[in-house]
């Protein structure tokens, strides 16, 4: 059979262009070839070498064997040899079931060890709270390594000692929480096994739903309703908004309400301290998002100089968490020491951020209680016995769950920045982008740096956009050496994502993130913000209600009380 594939495509590529599955463990469509697992090698016509197909760029004319007896054998043995340094406890791994090395080892037929087992006793590291690392897991692909220093430029994760004892591990062998980790939970999406995982504290919810004393709430994060649906069967990107509402009901969550209405609430913040900067000059320029905890972490760890730049106002989970212990319990004559608040999210950092500092508990309670991903909500799905598929469309509480498509737009990269300009250009000039420029097309896709201008009343607003870490530290570095050189910022307004395709992508969503995955998530939010009435965070009638009746004005008194935050200069080594 002839094929056909771009120039300099790996064997790989070429296979998988004509639906040929050559088996790896190593090679994920995120990241460059390591060869690192053996299991994809080939035979090539007039060569007695067998190459491996994730690293082998294909060549005119090449004739090649990618499955015969010689080589399913080849494998089989590989993957056996891999089984000898992996404990046998897949019943209570949390890849069970969802393990890529379990899916090969299950379609290779091997039912029993062959190999005599090997594993060392290593002590799994817990020590960030948001992720949980099992070293005797680790098969030794290189993703983590690869996706921490290279894509998010953390330099968290290394290779240590050598031969049959070489392991990842936190650089130094110092526990993850020591290190420059910023939970943002990338190594576990990638991670092919049970060796990263997220911390699940799904047990801590069940307790909470059976405790008759707690009032229990759960707000749920934009990205999360187009992610779910994967761990159900259904395509990526399908908005399943009114079917989750459903299902936290059935669950028994007493109020559900919806992190996007927080995101507009975010918006009119942010919004409100751009033009505050820009208009009148106070404060620095460019002002920079601070919705992603990842990034946070990262910023006070390595971008310190920059704290005067960063947005004060608070995350949307934070924002919805200390509004429904003070206004929602107001209005409802609940007792907010009695209210526990579950949050569903993409991230495992959102894991963090519920104690990063003081201002999480500005409602005098732990404003938001747990933070689940989306992996842990489609657990406990399966766990309730509620045929999911077949829930009829739900509503949210509407006192903290109307929403505009603006917020919607927070769950990719550059959404943030789209539905702040929406309202930072109401907030200067008093009426709304005419309907064509409502879409702010430069600042959205999967380019690791955009950016754009913005014509405000005749003047020209610069915007940048940068997600995935070590796009970010690029942008950043711009802005540095300008600042150095006494030139004027290239940019007014950035916003940043710390995991590539944003919070679409984030560390806690099902797991199999590509580039095309990705696309298919950002096409759902931007449909849902497409095929909404309401699309200016501004125009929210409930965010006009919640500073009529309760906060009074952006980044008023009460607002900078309950909506906003501070940060400190860290080091990136917590010894």
């Amino acid at each position: 059979m002839a094929v056909e594939v771009p120039f300099g495509s790996s064997i790989l590529d070429a296979a998988r262009a004509v639906q040929v599955d050559i088996p790896t463990l190593c090679k994920h469509k995120d990241l460059l070839p390591t060869a690192a697992c053996g299991l994809c090698i080939v035979k090539v016509g007039g060569s007695r070498k067998m190459p491996r197909a994730c690293a082998t760029e294909i060549e005119d004319g090449m004739e090649i064997v990618t499955h015969d007896a010689e080589l399913t054998e080849i494998r089989k043995a590989t993957i056996e040899l891999i089984l000898s340094n992996h404990p046998n406890a897949c019943l209570t791994c949390g890849r069970n079931g969802d393990c890529e090395l379990q899916t090969i080892a299950g379609n290779f037929g091997i039912r029993q060890d062959v190999i005599p087992r090997y594993v060392r006793d290593l002590e799994p590291d817990c020590s960030t709270g948001s992720i949980i690392m099992d070293f005797t897991k680790c098969i030794k692909c290189g993703r983590c390594v690869q996706v921490c220093q290279e894509m998010q430029n953390v330099w968290a994760l290394s290779f240590l000692e050598r031969g049959i004892n070489n392991r990842m591990a936190p650089a130094g062998d110092i526990s993850l929480s020591e290190s420059p980790c910023v939970r943002c939970g990338q190594c576990s999406a990638h991670c092919p096994t049970g060796a990263i995982v997220e911390n699940d504290e799904t047990t801590t919810v069940w307790e909470a739903l059976r405790d008759s004393s707690k009032y229990c709430v759960v707000q749920v994060a934009p990205s999360v309703r187009v992610a779910l649906g994967e761990a159900f069967g259904y395509p990526p990107g399908t908005d399943l908004t009114g079917k989750i509402y459903s299902v936290l009901r059935r669950l028994g969550f007493k109020a559900v309400f919806d992190t996007t209405f927080a995101a507009d609430l975010t918006i009119l913040e942010e919004a409100a301290e751009f033009v505050d900067r820009f208009a009148s000059g106070k404060g620095e320029l460019p002002l920079i998002t601070s919705c992603c905890p990842a990034w946070v972490d990262y910023m006070e760890k390595r971008f310190a100089d920059f704290i005067p730049n960063f947005s004060t106002a608070k995350s949307p989970q934070q924002m919805l968490g200390v509004m429904a212990k003070t206004y929602f319990a107001s209005e409802s004559g609940i007792d907010p020491a009695t209210i526990y608040q579950v949050s569903i999210m993409p991230c495992t950092a959102k894991k963090y951020e519920l104690e990063r500092s003081e201002e999480m508990y500005a409602s005098g309670h732990k404003d938001v209680d747990v933070a689940l991903t989306t992996r842990e909500f489609a657990r406990m799905i399966k766990q309730s016995g509620i045929a999911f598929r077949d829930l009829p469309e739900g509503k949210s509480d509407s006192i903290l769950g109307t929403y505009s498509g603006a917020g919607v737009l927070f769950g990719n990269t550059g959404g943030v920045m789209e539905a702040a300009l929406r309202t930072a250009y109401f907030m200067v000039s008093g009426k709304n982008l005419e309907k064509e420029a409502i879409n702010i097309m430069p600042v959205r896709g999967l380019d690791g740096i955009k950016s754009a201008a913005l014509d405000v009343q005749g003047t020209e607003v610069r915007v940048a956009v940068a997600h995935g870490l070590g796009n970010v530290e690029r942008l950043l570095l711009t802005v540095r050496q300008a600042r150095r050189n006494g030139e004027p910022p290239p940019y007014h307004f950035i916003e940043v994502m710390a995991c590539p395709g944003g919070c679409i992508g984030g560390g806690g969503q099902p797991y199999g993130v590509c580039d095309e995955l990705r696309r298919q998530r950002m096409k759902g939010i931007v449909d849902s913000d497409l095929g909404m009435a309401l699309r200016f965070s501004h125009e929210n009638p409930e965010i006009k209600k919640i500073y009529s009746d309760f906060l009074g004005e952006p980044l008023g008194e009460k607002a900078h009380q309950l909506l906003h935050t501070r940060y400190k200069d860290r080091p990136a080594y917590q010894r």
